[in-house]
Protein backbone atom coordinates (compact mmCIF):
# COMPACT_ATOMS: atom_id res chain seq x y z
CA UNK A 1 0.00 0.00 0.00
CA UNK A 2 2.25 2.67 -1.16
CA UNK A 3 1.68 6.22 -1.24
CA UNK A 4 0.30 7.11 2.39
CA UNK A 5 1.06 10.54 4.11
CA UNK A 6 2.33 9.71 7.32
CA UNK A 7 2.65 12.18 10.26
CA UNK A 8 5.64 10.94 12.66
CA UNK A 9 5.36 12.70 16.10
CA UNK A 10 8.82 12.67 18.22
CA UNK A 11 10.89 15.52 20.39
CA UNK A 12 13.56 13.44 19.81
CA UNK A 13 14.86 14.44 15.98
CA UNK A 14 17.05 11.64 16.03
CA UNK A 15 14.26 8.76 16.71
CA UNK A 16 11.89 10.88 14.76
CA UNK A 17 13.90 10.56 11.76
CA UNK A 18 13.89 6.78 12.04
CA UNK A 19 10.97 6.66 12.00
CA UNK A 20 10.66 8.58 9.14
CA UNK A 21 13.19 7.11 7.00
CA UNK A 22 11.66 3.33 7.78
CA UNK A 23 8.05 4.77 6.38
CA UNK A 24 9.70 6.87 3.46
CA UNK A 25 11.81 3.30 2.36
CA UNK A 26 8.45 1.53 2.20
CA UNK A 27 7.25 4.11 -0.15
CA UNK A 28 5.07 6.06 1.82
CA UNK A 29 5.49 10.11 2.42
CA UNK A 30 6.24 11.85 5.89
CA UNK A 31 5.80 15.06 7.93
CA UNK A 32 7.66 15.30 11.14
CA UNK A 33 6.03 16.87 14.43
CA UNK A 34 7.44 17.10 17.79
CA UNK A 35 4.43 18.05 20.08
CA UNK A 36 0.26 17.41 20.57
CA UNK A 37 -0.24 20.79 19.05
CA UNK A 38 1.71 20.63 15.92
CA UNK A 39 0.52 17.35 15.33
CA UNK A 40 -3.09 17.88 15.79
CA UNK A 41 -3.45 21.02 13.63
CA UNK A 42 -1.24 19.34 11.02
CA UNK A 43 -3.92 16.08 11.06
CA UNK A 44 -6.79 18.91 11.11
CA UNK A 45 -5.75 20.52 7.91
CA UNK A 46 -6.37 16.97 5.99
CA UNK A 47 -4.40 14.88 3.81
CA UNK A 48 -3.01 12.71 6.99
CA UNK A 49 -3.63 8.94 6.52
CA UNK A 50 -2.15 7.88 9.82
CA UNK A 51 -0.24 9.31 12.56
CA UNK A 52 2.26 7.71 14.47
CA UNK A 53 3.71 9.22 17.58
CA UNK A 54 5.80 8.67 20.64
CA UNK A 55 3.94 8.62 24.45
CA UNK A 56 6.22 11.04 25.76
CA UNK A 57 6.01 14.24 23.88
CA UNK A 58 6.71 18.30 25.27
CA UNK A 59 3.00 18.98 25.81
CA UNK A 60 1.74 15.75 26.86
CA UNK A 61 1.40 12.23 25.73
CA UNK A 62 0.83 10.38 22.53
CA UNK A 63 -2.91 9.57 24.02
CA UNK A 64 -3.61 13.16 24.69
CA UNK A 65 -2.85 13.19 21.09
CA UNK A 66 -4.92 10.59 20.11
CA UNK A 67 -8.04 11.97 22.12
CA UNK A 68 -7.49 15.81 20.21
CA UNK A 69 -7.47 13.46 17.30
CA UNK A 70 -10.49 11.96 17.36
CA UNK A 71 -12.17 14.67 19.03
CA UNK A 72 -10.67 16.50 15.39
CA UNK A 73 -10.92 13.32 12.34
CA UNK A 74 -12.27 10.52 14.29
CA UNK A 75 -11.68 8.46 11.13
CA UNK A 76 -7.65 8.67 11.49
CA UNK A 77 -5.88 5.45 13.01
CA UNK A 78 -3.02 6.56 15.76
CA UNK A 79 0.07 3.93 16.44
CA UNK A 80 2.22 4.47 19.29
CA UNK A 81 5.45 3.47 18.77
CA UNK A 82 7.28 3.96 21.85
CA UNK A 83 9.59 2.52 24.63
CA UNK A 84 7.12 3.28 27.64
CA UNK A 85 5.62 0.38 29.02
CA UNK A 86 2.65 -1.28 28.65
CA UNK A 87 2.04 -0.35 32.22
CA UNK A 88 2.87 3.40 32.06
CA UNK A 89 0.19 3.67 29.16
CA UNK A 90 -2.72 1.99 30.84
CA UNK A 91 -2.22 3.95 33.97
CA UNK A 92 -2.72 7.01 31.92
CA UNK A 93 -5.23 5.51 29.50
CA UNK A 94 -8.14 8.30 28.01
CA UNK A 95 -11.27 6.63 28.71
CA UNK A 96 -12.20 4.70 25.53
CA UNK A 97 -9.54 6.13 23.13
CA UNK A 98 -8.37 3.29 20.88
CA UNK A 99 -4.78 3.05 19.64
CA UNK A 100 -2.38 0.46 18.05
CA UNK A 101 0.44 -0.11 20.29
CA UNK A 102 4.14 -1.08 18.89
CA UNK A 103 6.89 -1.43 21.43
CA UNK A 104 10.17 0.19 19.66
CA UNK A 105 12.38 -2.82 21.21
CA UNK A 106 10.44 -5.44 19.18
CA UNK A 107 12.53 -7.33 16.86
CA UNK A 108 12.58 -5.87 13.39
CA UNK A 109 10.20 -2.99 14.74
CA UNK A 110 10.78 -0.95 11.96
CA UNK A 111 9.22 -3.44 9.62
CA UNK A 112 6.47 -4.69 12.12
CA UNK A 113 5.72 -0.60 12.01
CA UNK A 114 5.34 -0.71 8.39
CA UNK A 115 3.28 -3.50 8.03
CA UNK A 116 1.16 -2.25 11.25
CA UNK A 117 0.59 1.21 9.44
CA UNK A 118 -0.75 -0.40 6.32
CA UNK A 119 -3.21 -2.16 7.93
CA UNK A 120 -4.79 0.35 10.03
CA UNK A 121 -5.41 2.12 7.37
CA UNK A 122 -6.32 -0.31 5.19
CA UNK A 123 -8.76 -1.98 7.81
CA UNK A 124 -10.29 1.94 7.60
CA UNK A 125 -10.41 2.28 3.72
CA UNK A 126 -12.04 -0.73 3.38
CA UNK A 127 -15.41 0.15 5.04
CA UNK A 128 -14.91 3.94 3.87
CA UNK A 129 -15.84 5.10 7.48
CA UNK A 130 -15.12 5.32 10.91
CA UNK A 131 -16.11 1.97 12.90
CA UNK A 132 -16.75 1.81 17.13
CA UNK A 133 -14.61 -0.56 18.76
CA UNK A 134 -17.72 -2.27 19.73
CA UNK A 135 -19.46 -2.66 16.01
CA UNK A 136 -20.10 -6.43 16.31
CA UNK A 137 -21.91 -5.78 20.21
CA UNK A 138 -23.20 -2.85 18.97
CA UNK A 139 -25.11 -4.33 16.25
CA UNK A 140 -25.82 -7.38 17.84
CA UNK A 141 -27.56 -4.81 20.16
CA UNK A 142 -29.60 -2.54 17.23
CA UNK A 143 -30.74 -6.12 16.17
CA UNK A 144 -33.37 -5.85 19.49
CA UNK A 145 -34.38 -2.79 18.46
CA UNK A 146 -34.26 -2.46 14.63
CA UNK A 147 -38.11 -4.13 14.29
CA UNK A 148 -41.09 -4.28 12.62
CA UNK A 149 -43.15 -4.60 15.63
CA UNK A 150 -41.06 -1.53 17.26
CA UNK A 151 -41.50 0.86 14.88
CA UNK A 152 -43.61 3.53 16.88
CA UNK A 153 -43.77 6.27 13.87
CA UNK A 154 -46.52 8.60 15.77
CA UNK A 155 -44.51 8.98 18.65
CA UNK A 156 -41.33 9.43 16.57
CA UNK A 157 -42.52 11.48 14.16
CA UNK A 158 -44.45 14.00 17.52
CA UNK A 159 -40.58 14.14 19.27
CA UNK A 160 -39.25 14.89 16.15
CA UNK A 161 -41.32 17.51 15.55
CA UNK A 162 -41.50 18.84 18.64
CA UNK A 163 -38.23 19.72 18.88
CA UNK A 164 -37.61 21.21 14.87
CA UNK A 165 -39.68 23.74 16.55
CA UNK A 166 -38.46 24.41 19.53
CA UNK A 167 -34.58 23.93 18.30
CA UNK A 168 -36.05 26.73 14.88
CA UNK A 169 -34.14 24.51 13.35
CA UNK A 170 -34.91 23.36 9.32
CA UNK A 171 -35.22 19.31 10.32
CA UNK A 172 -35.06 17.01 13.33
CA UNK A 173 -34.82 13.10 13.04
CA UNK A 174 -34.22 10.02 14.41
CA UNK A 175 -32.17 7.55 13.17
CA UNK A 176 -31.13 3.76 14.12
CA UNK A 177 -27.10 3.28 12.29
CA UNK A 178 -26.98 -0.51 11.43
CA UNK A 179 -23.82 -2.28 9.35
CA UNK A 180 -24.27 0.03 6.12
CA UNK A 181 -26.54 2.78 6.54
CA UNK A 182 -28.54 4.91 8.74
CA UNK A 183 -32.90 4.31 8.64
CA UNK A 184 -34.48 7.36 9.75
CA UNK A 185 -37.16 6.29 12.24
CA UNK A 186 -38.62 9.63 12.04
CA UNK A 187 -37.67 12.50 10.20
CA UNK A 188 -39.77 16.13 10.47
CA UNK A 189 -38.50 18.84 8.20
CA UNK A 190 -37.79 16.26 5.12
CA UNK A 191 -38.72 13.18 3.35
CA UNK A 192 -35.19 11.28 4.23
CA UNK A 193 -35.57 7.22 4.83
CA UNK A 194 -32.17 5.75 4.51
CA UNK A 195 -28.79 6.95 4.09
CA UNK A 196 -25.36 5.49 3.20
CA UNK A 197 -23.00 5.26 6.43
CA UNK A 198 -20.32 6.72 4.10
CA UNK A 199 -22.66 9.93 3.65
CA UNK A 200 -24.05 9.66 7.17
CA UNK A 201 -23.02 12.28 10.01
CA UNK A 202 -24.42 10.23 12.60
CA UNK A 203 -21.82 7.44 11.55
CA UNK A 204 -19.72 10.05 13.86
CA UNK A 205 -22.24 10.59 16.30
CA UNK A 206 -22.19 7.02 17.40
CA UNK A 207 -18.53 7.56 18.26
CA UNK A 208 -18.88 9.99 20.27
CA UNK A 209 -19.35 10.20 24.58
CA UNK A 210 -21.89 12.76 24.61
CA UNK A 211 -22.53 14.78 21.43
CA UNK A 212 -21.42 15.58 17.82
CA UNK A 213 -21.91 19.12 17.28
CA UNK A 214 -20.71 21.02 13.61
CA UNK A 215 -21.53 24.41 13.32
CA UNK A 216 -20.40 24.35 10.39
CA UNK A 217 -20.65 21.85 7.96
CA UNK A 218 -18.09 22.88 5.32
CA UNK A 219 -15.33 24.08 7.65
CA UNK A 220 -14.76 20.51 8.84
CA UNK A 221 -12.72 18.11 7.26
CA UNK A 222 -14.79 15.28 7.80
CA UNK A 223 -17.34 16.54 5.65
CA UNK A 224 -16.24 19.40 3.59
CA UNK A 225 -16.30 17.04 0.77
CA UNK A 226 -19.13 15.22 1.26
CA UNK A 227 -21.59 16.34 -1.83
CA UNK A 228 -24.35 14.07 -0.19
CA UNK A 229 -24.39 16.69 2.44
CA UNK A 230 -24.65 19.28 0.22
CA UNK A 231 -27.74 17.19 -2.08
CA UNK A 232 -29.56 17.46 1.27
CA UNK A 233 -28.81 21.09 2.35
CA UNK A 234 -26.79 20.21 5.75
CA UNK A 235 -24.86 23.11 6.77
CA UNK A 236 -25.03 22.50 10.50
CA UNK A 237 -25.75 19.48 12.60
CA UNK A 238 -25.72 18.39 15.94
CA UNK A 239 -26.85 14.76 17.59
CA UNK A 240 -26.82 13.08 20.70
CA UNK A 241 -26.67 8.93 20.47
CA UNK A 242 -28.94 6.55 21.22
CA UNK A 243 -27.66 4.40 24.08
CA UNK A 244 -29.47 1.54 25.12
CA UNK A 245 -29.13 0.45 29.44
CA UNK A 246 -26.31 -1.56 28.88
CA UNK A 247 -24.51 0.70 27.32
CA UNK A 248 -24.84 0.20 23.30
CA UNK A 249 -25.03 2.97 20.91
CA UNK A 250 -27.64 2.03 18.22
CA UNK A 251 -28.60 5.39 16.71
CA UNK A 252 -28.82 9.10 17.17
CA UNK A 253 -31.56 12.29 17.78
CA UNK A 254 -30.25 15.15 15.43
CA UNK A 255 -31.00 18.47 14.06
CA UNK A 256 -29.47 19.81 10.96
CA UNK A 257 -30.14 23.10 9.48
CA UNK A 258 -29.44 24.74 5.72
CA UNK A 259 -27.39 27.49 6.99
CA UNK A 260 -24.45 26.66 9.60
CA UNK A 261 -25.50 27.89 13.37
CA UNK A 262 -24.39 26.90 17.23
CA UNK A 263 -26.59 25.28 19.32
CA UNK A 264 -25.96 26.67 22.83
CA UNK A 265 -25.63 24.92 26.28
CA UNK A 266 -29.22 24.90 26.66
CA UNK A 267 -29.94 23.82 23.41
CA UNK A 268 -27.50 20.83 23.84
CA UNK A 269 -28.70 19.74 27.16
CA UNK A 270 -32.60 20.21 26.06
CA UNK A 271 -31.15 17.59 22.82
CA UNK A 272 -29.61 15.24 25.45
CA UNK A 273 -33.34 15.18 27.05
CA UNK A 274 -34.96 14.42 23.86
CA UNK A 275 -32.48 11.77 22.59
CA UNK A 276 -33.58 10.17 26.36
CA UNK A 277 -37.05 10.05 25.66
CA UNK A 278 -36.73 8.38 22.13
CA UNK A 279 -34.54 5.68 23.80
CA UNK A 280 -37.16 5.33 26.09
CA UNK A 281 -39.66 4.97 23.57
CA UNK A 282 -37.52 1.81 21.60
CA UNK A 283 -36.44 0.63 25.21
CA UNK A 284 -40.62 0.16 26.03
CA UNK A 285 -41.50 -1.33 22.90
CA UNK A 286 -38.47 -3.61 22.85
CA UNK A 287 -39.98 -4.64 26.22
CA UNK A 288 -43.10 -5.09 25.47
CA UNK A 289 -42.13 -6.93 22.19
CA UNK A 290 -40.11 -9.59 24.34
CA UNK A 291 -42.99 -10.23 26.42
CA UNK A 292 -45.81 -10.75 24.12
CA UNK A 293 -47.27 -7.43 24.23
CA UNK A 294 -48.68 -5.34 21.94
CA UNK A 295 -46.90 -1.60 21.84
CA UNK A 296 -48.70 1.31 22.75
CA UNK A 297 -50.18 3.15 19.70
CA UNK A 298 -47.79 6.02 19.40
CA UNK A 299 -50.06 8.37 19.03
CA UNK A 300 -49.80 12.64 18.60
CA UNK A 301 -51.65 12.88 21.91
CA UNK A 302 -49.58 9.64 23.78
CA UNK A 303 -46.26 11.27 22.36
CA UNK A 304 -47.13 15.07 23.30
CA UNK A 305 -47.77 13.41 26.95
CA UNK A 306 -44.35 11.22 27.12
CA UNK A 307 -42.67 14.50 26.10
CA UNK A 308 -44.38 16.88 29.07
CA UNK A 309 -43.62 13.95 31.61
CA UNK A 310 -39.92 13.68 30.85
CA UNK A 311 -39.65 17.52 31.07
CA UNK A 312 -39.08 18.25 27.22
CA UNK A 313 -41.61 20.81 27.47
CA UNK A 314 -39.77 22.81 30.64
CA UNK A 315 -38.31 26.44 29.45
CA UNK A 316 -39.37 25.44 25.49
CA UNK A 317 -41.48 23.92 23.29
CA UNK A 318 -44.70 23.11 25.36
CA UNK A 319 -47.72 20.46 24.06
CA UNK A 320 -50.52 22.90 23.43
CA UNK A 321 -54.43 21.40 23.60
CA UNK A 322 -54.53 21.04 19.78
CA UNK A 323 -51.38 19.32 19.74
CA UNK A 324 -49.52 22.29 18.68
CA UNK A 325 -46.41 24.05 20.32
CA UNK A 326 -45.52 27.12 21.73
CA UNK A 327 -41.50 27.75 21.41
CA UNK A 328 -39.86 29.43 24.26
CA UNK A 329 -36.35 30.87 23.58
CA UNK A 330 -34.50 31.46 20.23
CA UNK A 331 -32.72 28.41 19.81
CA UNK A 332 -29.97 29.61 17.87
Amino acid sequence: MPGLRIACVDADPDARQDTQDALEDAGHGTVGCESVAEAADLVSAGDIDCVVTEYSLPDGTGLDLTAEIRERTPDTPCVLFTDASPERIASARHGDVVVEYLPRDTPEAEASLVRLVENVVGQRSQVGYPLPPDEDERLAALAQYDRPELAAVDAFDRLTALAREHFCTDVAFVGLVDAHEERFLACTGADWETLTREDSMCTHTILEDEMLVVKDVDADPRFADNDRLDELDIAAYVGVPLRTPRGATVGAFCLTNGEPRSFSADDREDLRRFATEAMDQLELRRRLAEAGGDAPGGSAESAANAAGESGLAEGGATPGPDGGTGAGGEGR
